[in-house]
């Protein structure tokens, strides 16, 4: 239980189903982590829950370069540095066809799953370097490898980050900086509870059924299964691992 032992890991949306598990799972493996989210009083929850002394968290925009700074100088001021980014902060958006889908909606889900992965980026490199190297695990989804109707700008921001992670694994290569996306399909989180009310508005538990029938393993995963796929690619264990797409879907790509 000490893979992460000594590091030290921002994780962004970390209040939420994934980034909260990734969170309690980094520490219990010995890494003091940073939550950062746009809700305090989520925030507040999720490091209660947690309960471990090695976890903390920081309000912060991921969209706003400002706050991208202040999540890394916070760290580092904390724990003295930063060695892992999980870039995990993301919105789905509306569940409506592309002609009738709202520009500003739009583009707050690219704000936030593309700009904000691209700010969180550009922050981390300087503080992984400066710790010699280290591992930044972007959150994508099995909507950033194949299509889907009604939610075109969160698969559009899905594919955009898988792009970007194989731009970076190049750039933080001869800093020994690893760079990688884990893709979920469907998981037990709030975001899929909305969702499934936006895809059947009338009946979302049909929807629910609709989505696990089609994965491979008949069912959704669950926060912690996608947290120990992070686990992995932030861990030493990972250390040849870069510029890579983890799929953690129940075999719903195959």
């Amino acid at each position: 239980m000490d893979r992460l032992n000594g590091k030290v890991a921002v994780i962004t949306g970390g209040a939420g189903g994934i980034g909260r598990a990734a969170g309690a799972l980094f520490a219990a493996e010995g890494a003091s982590v940073l939550l950062v989210d746009l809700d305090e009083t989520a925030l507040k929850d999720a490091v209660r829950s947690i309960g471990s002394n090695r976890v903390s968290y920081l309000v912060g925009d991921v969209t706003r370069a400002a706050d991208n700074e202040a999540m890394f100088a916070c760290a580092a001021e904390r724990y003295g540095g930063v060695d892992i980014f999980l870039a995990n902060a993301g919105v789905e958006g509306d569940v409506k066809p592309i002609s009738e889908y709202d520009e500003a909606r739009f583009d707050q889900v690219i704000a936030v799953n593309v700009k904000g992965v691209f700010l969180g980026l550009k922050s981390a490199f300087g503080a992984l370097k400066a710790r010699g190297g280290g591992s930044i695990v972007i959150t994508s989804s099995v909507a950033g490898v194949k299509g889907a109707a009604g939610v075109a700008p969160y698969v559009t921001s899905k594919h955009a980050v898988i792009g970007m992670m194989r731009s970076a694994a190049l750039e933080g290569a001869p800093h020994n900086i690893r760079v990688n996306t884990v893709n979920p399909s469907p998981v037990e989180t709030r975001m899929m509870r909305s969702l499934e009310a936006g895809f059947s508005p009338d009946d979302a538990e049909a929807a629910r059924a609709r989505m696990a029938a089609s994965i491979p393993l008949q069912r959704y995963g669950t926060p912690d299964e996608i947290a120990r796929v992070m686990l992995f690619l932030a861990s030493d264990d990972a250390a040849w691992v870069t510029g890579s797409v983890y799929m953690a879907d129940g075999g719903n790509t195959t």
